[in-house]
């Protein structure tokens, strides 16, 4: 079977337009003070990623969207904040720099443990990272000739691109085009109380 039948999914959280547009300026900020080859992610691509499941065949949608749906269900809203600059995996091989996310963090972690577990089960590969949750903001392509990111994590001006509530989980699929990515919401899944 080819890609073409096999989307590229993840379950994710999408920040509201406001924090995205914060976190365009951010980035902005961030493009004078550390120099080098960075593919800055673009704010529609920025998403607090729960699970990623690859290339996934068209026929089991319907069943990841029911055990996502409830997930969701189990799930109350969450008070979540974007602030803090870090990289993985560390300084000395920075790869990816991102923002952190703070707030209602044992109930995430909560969900996105059961989504972990619970695809596990459904025959999905386990992640060998444990989860930190953050948006990326952008990818360092090469370490060589990077300047400033050290100053930038460790001198941390307050990098706060505000709070906002999670209301919903999202099914998203993604098109890698040679422009960057394209996302697709395939479905919505409304928390708890909202």
């Amino acid at each position: 079977m080819t890609n073409e039948k096999m989307p590229r999914v993840f379950a994710a959280i999408d920040p509201p337009q406001e924090v995205l547009r914060a976190i365009e300026g951010i980035q902005f900020r961030l493009r004078k003070l550390i120099h080098g080859v960075i593919h800055w992610t673009r704010p529609e691509g920025i998403h607090l990623t729960l699970k990623f499941f690859g290339n996934v065949e068209m026929g089991r949608l319907e069943e990841m969207g029911k055990r996502l749906a409830h997930y969701a269900r189990e799930t109350t809203t969450l008070q979540l904040q974007a602030e803090r600059i870090g990289v993985f995996p560390d300084l000395d091989r920075p790869r990816v720099i991102w923002i952190g996310i703070s707030g209602d963090i044992h109930p995430l972690e909560i969900l996105q443990r059961k989504i972990e577990e619970g695809f596990t089960e459904l025959g999905f590969e386990k992640e060998s990272r444990p989860f930190r949750p953050h948006l990326t903001l952008g990818r360092v392509k090469t370490p060589r000739g990077l300047l400033g990111l050290a100053e930038v994590t460790e001198n941390d001006p307050l990098y706060d691109a505000g709070q906002f509530t999670a209301g919903s989980l999202n099914l998203i699929k993604s098109d890698l085009t040679p422009t960057g990515a394209i996302y697709t919401r395939l479905a919505c899944f409304p928390l708890q109380g909202t």
